[in-house]
């Protein structure tokens, strides 16, 4: 992800190091703050907010933990402070469906409800659930790096993350039988 080099430079007060550093981590600071909070605005505010506590406690990584948990710590608990402030709101966003001749519409249809479907799933899900889902299946991060990111116990990952299972698994249940969305 980031060079342990910059790091370093940017831990060091190389000011340079610190804004080249800012700048590779941001996409993923937002993606993540996105997936967590389903709204635009609020994930660009979390995501600046994560970026100015990086710049200001760059100091204070400690290269025992991976930067990317670090990053991920940061950015999970503003996520979830935001929202606990904001309590959880349904967004309605207009997504545009672009057609090409050559596909099928009605998988092109079915596949975008069933995003839509599993988006809604998740956000119904606990923040505490939620945050395991998308750091395990949106950002790919073992189990380990999940614990060390959000400061849990191995098995309390583990836990919460069965336990959004079996709620996505119910909250989905009408596509294991495979029934179609009305």
């Amino acid at each position: 992800m980031v060079e342990p080099d910059l790091i370093r430079a940017a831990q060091s007060g190389d000011r340079d190091a610190l804004i080249t550093l800012l700048r590779e981590i941001e996409t993923h600071v937002y993606r993540t703050a996105y997936y967590i909070l389903n709204n635009e605005q609020d994930a660009m505010d979390a995501a600046q907010e994560a970026l100015i506590r990086i710049y200001t406690k760059i100091g204070s990584y400690e290269e025992k933990a991976q930067f990317k948990t670090w990053i991920q710590r940061i950015v999970t608990n503003i996520c979830i402070d935001k929202f606990r402030r904001n309590k959880p709101t349904v967004s309605i966003d207009e997504h545009e469906m672009v057609f090409h001749e050559k596909q099928n519409v009605e998988d092109e249809v079915m596949t975008a409800y069933a995003v839509q479907d599993i988006r809604s799933a998740i956000d119904k899900l606990p923040e505490h659930h939620r945050a395991v889902v998308v750091l395990r299946y949106l950002q790919d991060f073992s189990y380990n790096e999940i614990a060390d990111s959000l400061d849990l116990p191995l098995n309390t990952v583990k836990s919460y993350l069965f336990r959004a299972r079996q709620q996505l698994q119910t909250l989905l249940h009408e596509y294991q039988k495979g029934g179609v969305r009305g």
